[in-house]
This record gives structure tokens, sequence and C-alpha cells, in this order.
């Protein structure tokens, strides 16, 4: 199976580090220049609402001409946002990936967490186990050396931990989920906050909101427009100091993530940072962040860590290669690689 595949993970769903504040948003929808419509949407403007989930800051904007039934469908997302946070937290002791990596075994598991493990194992496939859900142990061993002032760990170290790094060990059959390593930990953080985006989504535009915008630390979901014939507006942060904006670009029923070295760097030059090759279990060294438009939040999430580690010439072939994804990656010499879809304003 697969939530980083062997693969780098970053802050956590639940956790205190938010992992991905990456994308600016430029032009979610203001109660005067976004509204449109009818003339009574113009008077109330859109409804907009913020809550931390998942260690980060979610933010939802929905247009539409009642007001009250746009708050009652924010309100509603984000407490079905809320609901899976507690499924799929590896923070939370109750959650369902807590009692997983507590016992080595679930049996009933959740639809969310089984779509979570599917997806997942689909992109482990696709870059041959370089995003691993189960690099939980080695992102531990970073990150209790680096607490202690020790510096990264040296081979022997990284050896011993990987020998607990291998998302196949997880066995699903049916609605049971089992390890067949005591010691296997798995983390949902590289995909899992794009999937709960998706969820939040899918409530709004159950409720008859096509024209909406769901953003959680950066994983994002941009539905329908912010105006009539006009898409929303996304900005990618450079991934380096100076520069505020790398590029901008136009967005419409299409989902956004970003990963990148300088979101939790462990050493000041951003060669040593939290999203970690599970094969060999050293940071990524090519790119500084790598940002992945797909038609939804989970796989943009997951691929744009898997990019992160498969590096600039391998992950653009395997962008073009995807339907619907397009891929902005920025190396460590701030040199850019685009797929060939994806276009700039």
């Amino acid at each position: 199976m697969s939530d980083g595949s062997r693969t780098g993970a970053g802050a956590a769903i639940g956790g205190r580090i938010p992992r991905r504040d990456a994308l600016r948003i430029l032009a979610v929808a203001g109660a005067g220049g976004a509204a449109w419509g009818l003339g009574a949407f113009r008077r109330s403007g859109p409804v907009e609402r913020s809550r931390i989930l998942m260690g980060t800051g979610v933010h939802l904007t929905v247009l539409g001409p009642d007001r009250d039934a746009a708050a009652a469908a924010a309100d509603a997302s984000l407490a079905h946002m809320a609901g899976l946070e507690g499924l799929l937290s590896r923070y939370r002791t109750d959650s369902e990936v807590g009692r997983l990596n507590a016992s080595g075994r679930l049996a009933e598991a959740s639809p969310a967490l089984l779509d979570v493990l599917a997806l997942a194992d689909r992109i482990h496939r696709m870059g041959d186990g370089a995003f691993d859900v189960s690099i939980q142990p080695l992102l531990d061993l970073y990150r209790d050396r680096l607490g202690l002032g020790a510096g990264p760990p040296g081979p022997a170290a990284l050896e011993a931990v990987l020998e607990r790094v291998d998302q196949r060990a997880l066995r699903v059959r049916g609605r049971s989920i089992e390890s067949r390593r005591p010691d296997l930990s798995i983390t949902l953080d590289g995909i899992a906050k794009g999937y709960v985006v998706d969820r939040g989504v899918a409530v709004l535009t159950g409720r008859g909101f096509a024209n909406v915008f769901v953003e959680a630390g950066g994983d994002l979901m941009a539905a329908g427009d912010k105006g009539p014939g006009h898409p929303w507006r996304i900005g990618i942060r450079s991934p380096r100091p100076g520069i505020s904006i790398q590029a901008r670009f136009d967005a419409r029923n299409r989902a956004v993530a970003t990963s990148g070295d300088y979101m939790q760097p462990f050493t000041a030059d951003y060669a040593q940072h939290h999203i970690l090759d599970p094969r060999t279990g050293t940071s990524a060294p090519e790119l500084a962040s790598a940002t992945v438009v797909a038609p939804d939040a989970a796989t943009a999430d997951g691929l744009a860590t898997l990019v992160m580690v498969l590096g600039p010439r391998r992950g653009r072939e395997l962008l073009e290669d995807l339907s619907g994804c397009e891929g902005y990656l920025v190396g460590k010499d701030l040199e850019v690689v685009r797929t060939s879809g994806f276009a700039v304003v």
C-alpha cells in the first residue's frame, strides 16, 4: 500500500507544523469585484470561512445568490473535513491511522481511509517506490537527531530505519487492513490533506454551489469561476527569499498542490529537508519546489511530493503522461521546468 509511499511527507494531518504554505491565492473573491450574477448576490457578497484543521489554516470561499444557504454549506463542509481529520490524523491516538499504527490492524476501516490508501498505492507504483506512506520512522529519525543537535543521520542509522519503510507490507482485504510488519508506522501527510479538500468541495457542490474555492495550507481546489468568464488566479510562491511570487496561472475546476524544500528545512542551505526519498533515506536533492495541477486535490497532493523526489526530468515525464495533470518545477538553481500544458499568465 502507500501516504508518502516511501516518499517524503510534510507537516501533518492534525499536526503542529503546517506542511505547505506554498500557494498564495491572488484572486479569492472579494465582496465587490468578485461578486457576479444576481443583483442580490452583488449586495451580499461571497461567504468566506476559515478554521484551523489538519495542522494548518483551511479557507473556504463560496459564491452564490443565497448567502444563508452558502453559509450553511460552508459550515457543513468544514464540519465534514473536521470529521475526516479525526479518521486520518496520525497525531490522534483515537483516529484510524493512530489505531492502525498502534495495533497493526483495523477490522473495519472507513471508506475514507481505504480511498486514501488506494490512491497512495497507485502513486507508490507510479514512482517505483519513491512515495511511501510508511516513511514515518524515517521522519522520526531525522527529527529526533536534529532536535538533539546531532545533525542528519549517517548511513548505518539510515539503513536500520529503511528496513521498516515499505508500504507494501500493508494488506487490505475488503474493509480490513493489516500490517505484515509489527513495526510499520504510516503517515498520510503527503496525500490526505488533498483528499480532505476534495471531500469538502464535494459537500459544497452537492448543495448546488458550483463556484467555490477551498484551500488548506497550499493544497487547493478551484471549482467553477470567481466571476463570469474569469477563472481563479493562483500565484506560486518562490522557493527562495527575495521574490514573493514565482509565477501566476489560472485554474478552473482544477486542484493545485505544492511541495518545497523550504517548507521544513533541516539545514540553512535547504540541502536537508523533510521531503525524503524513502528508497535512500536522504532528502530529495534536485528540486526546490514542485507545483502540480490535477483533476483532484488528493492526486495533486501526492504527485507534488512524488515529483519532488523524482526530480525535474523524471517528474516532468511522469506528469506529461498523466491525463489532466501539469507541473511547474523549480530547481535548486531556480531553473524552471514546466510541462507542455502549464500556461502562466
